[in-house]
């Protein structure tokens, strides 16, 4: 190929064949065929008997049944952790809102208190003046 081959009649560059590369999705097919085949060949070579690979299977299928529950054990281990330390940090908060409630609550109660016992005291001198006043005026 020379580079004339890559110009049309008109002398414009047309850029050469073409290279057409299509995307797909592969899926999961593709896998699942992969598998089996994988599986059978290894079953057809396998160096054991039908016996010895069947227990073979057996085993691995126990160690990962008790990997399993052994990772469900430690996960649930954790999770209950994490469940009691922000329960018992919830109640922390709880009683110690609860606390300040209370407080404020007898601060409002004494300041209540000590409004009627100066409002008592002030009608009490008020009551006097007027009496003194009542008195002055029909003296005179």
């Amino acid at each position: 190929m020379d580079e004339d081959d890559f110009y049309d009649d008109d002398e414009q560059y047309y850029g050469g064949p073409y290279v057409i590369v299509e995307k797909r999705d592969a899926g999961i097919g593709p896998l699942l065929i992969g598998l089996a085949v994988g599986a059978g060949l290894a079953l057809l070579l396998a160096p054991q008997s039908g016996d010895q690979t069947r227990q073979g299977i057996v085993r691995r299928a126990r160690r990962a049944q008790e990997a399993a529950q052994d990772l469900v054990e430690d996960v649930s281990g954790v999770v209950a952790d994490k469940f009691n330390d922000v329960r018992a940090s919830v109640e922390e908060r709880i009683e110690a809102t609860l606390g300040s409630v209370d407080d404020k609550k007898r601060r409002v109660s004494n300041a209540y208190h000590a409004g009627r016992a100066a409002a008592r005291e002030a009608r009490g001198e008020l009551e006097q003046r007027i009496a003194e006043s009542k008195a002055a005026y029909k003296d005179s």
